[in-house]
């Protein structure tokens, strides 16, 4: 048997989907369902002065990014998808998750609506 680096990757790339989608799942109830804004719009680690006014779109985000990658690990795990189109898919997700949580903590962070002294 020889090891194949791409295989390696495929199931690395698998693999850390289950954890991806928890996590994120994760937030999405804990700001729905427990009220919890202590992760939303997280910038180095302090959330913004008002995280409940962010809370709906922190959990848009992580809901939808978490469901399409749900979806992808069964269409996957039933044999629906093949590689290309199940790997763009996730990447896709996980890049648009990351650059909308980021803009999302940026905007939240920013002092436009604060009058200036």
């Amino acid at each position: 048997m020889v090891f194949d680096v791409s295989v390696a990757l495929t199931w690395i790339l698998f693999l850390a989907l289950f954890p991806m989608a928890f996590i994120w799942l994760r937030r999405a109830w804990r700001i729905v369902i427990k009220r919890d804004f202590s992760e939303v719009a997280l910038k180095s680690g302090q959330s913004p002065p008002n995280p409940e006014k962010f809370a709906p779109y922190e959990m848009a985000v992580n809901l939808i990014a978490g469901a399409v990658v749900v979806v992808v690990i069964v269409t996957v795990m039933l044999g629906q998808l093949d590689y290309g189109t199940w790997s763009a898919i996730a990447g896709s997700t996980i890049w648009c998750k990351f650059f909308a949580s980021f803009a999302l903590s940026r905007h939240a962070h920013s002092n436009w609506s604060r009058p200036k002294a």
